[in-house]
Parts: C-alpha cells; sequence; structure tokens
C-alpha cells in the first residue's frame, strides 16, 4: 500500500509537468529512486512502476513506459519525462 501512496504523488507530478510542457501524450517516466522506509517496510522499485502503472489508466501517461532507477539516498525523484 506505502508503494501506491508513493506512486500517486509521482503521477500527479508527472501529470502537472505534462501540462505544463503542453504534451497530450506521455510516452516515458523515469524515476530515481533511494532507499525510502514508508510505514516500516522499504518501497520496492518494481511495485513502485508496477502501481505507477495502476494509475495511469485513464491518464495522458496511460501507455508510458515506467522506469524506476534504484540509487543512493533516502527519497525519489522525477527525472524525466516524455510525450508528445
Amino acid at each position: 500500500m506505502h508503494d501506491l501512496h508513493e506512486a500517486d504523488k509521482i503521477l500527479r507530478l508527472v501529470l502537472e509537468k505534462a501540462n505544463d510542457n503542453k504534451l497530450l501524450k506521455v510516452t516515458k517516466i523515469v524515476i530515481e529512486l533511494g532507499t525510502m522506509i514508508e510505514h516500516g517496510q522499504d518501497i520496492d522499485p518494481d511495485n513502485l512502476a508496477f502501481n505507477l502503472k495502476l494509475l495511469t489508466k485513464n491518464t495522458p501517461a496511460r501507455e508510458a513506459e515506467v522506469v524506476v532507477k534504484k540509487v543512493q539516498g533516502d527519497s525519489w525523484k522525477l527525472v524525466e519525462i516524455e510525450g508528445d
């Protein structure tokens, strides 16, 4: 469940950036993920990507490739979005 909460935050940011850049469709989302403990559990990159894909349905990012790169640190960062 904690991965879903973070995925929701990320998707909100992705859609905001897409709107700012006048993108009608998001084709790629790249996230860097450090070691994050949420509700006593580490956020898993695969689970985060899975939950993000679930949340993108019915949004301009519904077909986006989601890339989560594990990095040092204790937070996540939206590195890049691509689209048309």
